[in-house]
């Protein structure tokens, strides 16, 4: 299986990574691998975190205050978000259209 970011989650996702590089030299790089490492379990095992809003499910990152927020397709599974748990729960809902 595999997977697709919506345009606005990679951006957030690369945001992120940029924003952990700056605090500290190499934690951008931890990020990474903790949201790769979450996307991988989630796309092996897709059923497997709550969904939270219509077919919407939410897998969390280890380490990092950050959820994948994430609908199942045919070939794998599409990210509609790489959401920092404590900003705007909701900003992210008009991206399931």
């Amino acid at each position: 299986m595999n997977f697709t970011f919506h345009p606005q989650a990679e951006a957030e996702f690369n945001d992120a990574v940029k924003y952990y590089e700056e605090v500290e030299p190499g934690l951008g790089y931890d990020f990474a691998t903790e949201v790769y490492a979450t996307i991988q379990r989630s796309v092996i095992f897709p059923k497997a975190w709550p969904v939270i809003d219509g077919e919407i499910r939410r897998s969390l990152v280890n380490r990092f205050p950050y959820g994948i927020l994430y609908a199942e397709e045919n070939a794998g599974i599409a990210i509609v978000a790489v959401m920092h748990l404590h900003r705007h729960p909701n900003y992210w809902k008009h991206r399931k259209e």
